[in-house]
């Protein structure tokens, strides 16, 4: 009876829920993005290309975009302690397959399952609406930001992958995550609990997602997301890869680093949400839009040295972070109160589609006689001006969603 009550009481706590659907979030980012750090290993393997590696860690990125548009309605109608769970177990047979398709050794087949491992990135239409209807509009910010952390699980990724795999082997990482994935959906369906406020929407799916894409929010948020969320998981995607390019560094080395990237990300982007409550949405998002302009540039300069460089990429990751918190604390103002779910899909897929195109451009763009990304970076500063621009012209606060009553 003290075991029932306690878990009772779990999930009519909203910290509790926050933090088990954080934890959701980490685990399903890690075997999201699990395929990104061990690129190197599989272009060396394969002997791929830079333009065939890029298409090989975007395939998990595209799907994960896409799929979040149908989940983020799914989620409105069945809750987050359902989806989640579902989640988390139909990106097993995913995980699995990529391993099958390692051990093969057949390019197009690994491209066929890493697309297939996309389901896992649905998970944040999933856990923003989950933790929306937990808090009241006030502290949104904190609430979607601290969710957003989870993204942690690509540092999990970049720096645990490949020393799993020099420890005990490609085929038992992947069933280590297969375990983890389980594990969670097990706790997940065991503990997690819907938040009091939420009701079922049994609104027809397209209705109900053009009635969400009518709103000019809805556009606004895809447009700023896409930059800084998608900056993020371009960068934690392609960075093991560039940094073998243009600093010479093996699996491990790049690994670390883009774990480092990560963790700065993640962060600062609960950081982005507090500041958005405090202060508003708009000048959190203008300082990570002027910062990521000025840094895509200065990374297009290759500084030279560990700590030179490792502060400029710190500090990209940390911009885009704050960036991404103050996004989703704008859309949980402006957004309808029954509408979060649909409008929050359609958000974090136009940010996972955000992220899967850079890494294509970089490899497409690459110059190898130079050894240079530079078109891809100068077209990131390019689109971060463009955005600034259009946040401080275009983009307002809704002041009919800004008060709210606090607990």
């Amino acid at each position: 009876m003290a075991t029932v009550t306690l878990r009772e009481r779990g999930r009519r706590s909203k910290g509790f829920n926050l933090t088990l659907a954080t934890l959701a979030s980490v685990v399903c980012f890690w075997a999201w993005t699990s395929v990104a750090p061990l690129g190197v290993r599989y272009s060396l393997q394969l002997d791929l290309s830079s333009t065939q590696a890029s298409v090989l860690v975007a395939m998990p990125v595209f799907v994960g975009s896409i799929g979040r548009i149908p989940v983020g309605v799914l989620t409105d109608r069945f809750g987050g302690r359902i989806m989640f769970t579902l989640v988390l177990l139909a990106t097993v047979p995913a995980i699995l397959l990529v391993a099958l398709a390692g051990m093969l050794g057949v390019y197009w087949i690994l491209v066929l399952c890493a697309l297939l491992l996309g389901i896992a990135g649905t998970v944040f239409a999933v856990g923003i609406p989950f933790v929306s209807n937990w808090y009241p509009v006030s502290r949104r910010g904190f609430a979607t930001g601290v969710f957003g952390a989870g993204m942690g699980g690509t540092a999990l990724s970049a720096f645990f992958t490949p020393r799993f795999v020099d420890w005990f082997g490609y085929l038992p990482t992947h069933l280590i995550l297969a375990l983890l994935l389980i594990a969670t959906a097990v706790l997940v369906w065991t503990c997690m609990g819907n938040a009091p406020r939420w009701v079922s929407s049994a609104r027809p799916f397209i209705p109900k997602l053009v009635a969400a894409a009518k709103l000019g929010v809805t556009w606004q948020m895809c447009f700023l997301y896409a930059l800084v969320f998608g900056g993020f998981v371009a960068f934690s995607t392609y960075l093991p890869t560039y940094l073998r390019d243009i600093y010479d560094f093996d699996l491990t080395s790049a690994g670390t680093r883009t774990a480092g990237f990560a963790v700065a990300a993640v962060l600062l982007r609960p950081v982005g949400g507090i500041l958005a409550d405090r202060f508003g949405p708009k000048p959190v998002v203008v300082v990570s839009l002027v910062a990521v302009a000025v840094l895509a540039w200065a990374v297009n300069l290759r500084p030279d040295g560990e700590i030179p460089a490792g502060l400029t990429f710190v500090a990209m990751a940390s911009a885009l972070g704050l960036g991404a918190g103050g996004v989703f604390a704008w859309l949980g103002r402006n957004a309808p109160p029954d509408q979060v779910g649909a409008i929050s899909g359609i958000v974090s897929a136009a940010g996972g589609l955000g992220g899967y195109f850079p890494p294509l451009v970089m490899g497409i763009t690459y110059n190898a006689a130079d050894n240079s990304y530079a078109i891809g970076l100068l077209l990131l500063a390019g689109t971060a001006v463009v955005a600034l621009v259009f946040t401080i012209v275009a983009v307002h606060e809704n002041p009919r969603q800004i008060a709210g009553p606090r607990s």
